[in-house]
């Protein structure tokens, strides 16, 4: 079985650094488990794992989750803003704009 195999049965943050032998805090990985993930998966998707042996996958999915980890060890799941709806909620809001002439000659036409 590949590493890529055993890692499409995980469950759980905890099993992820126990395969690929990463330590962790523990209240590090109970605060930003997801986050830690996703930012793996990210790093993971600029990576041509189909091309790589069993030793160089293990080795690039080891150094990317430790990367993601590291991110979250430095900063906060705000601060590095990982899923869609923490970057929305500091994306400038686009306000739509209706002119009181177009409105009116709207209303004209009906």
């Amino acid at each position: 079985m590949t590493v890529l195999d055993s890692m499409r049965g995980l469950s759980s943050a905890e099993e992820f650094f126990s395969l690929l032998d990463v330590p962790y805090d523990p209240t590090v990985l109970r605060v930003a488990r997801l986050h830690i993930l996703r930012r793996m998966g990210e790093y993971l998707s600029d990576t041509d794992l189909a091309a790589a042996d069993d030793d160089t996958a293990r080795a690039l999915c080891r150094a990317h989750l430790q990367h993601a980890y590291d991110d979250f060890v430095a900063s906060t799941p705000i601060e590095q803003r990982v899923f869609k709806a923490l970057k929305d909620a500091v994306a400038p809001r686009q306000k739509g704009f209706v002119s009181f002439d177009s409105l009116a000659a709207a209303q004209e036409e009906t």
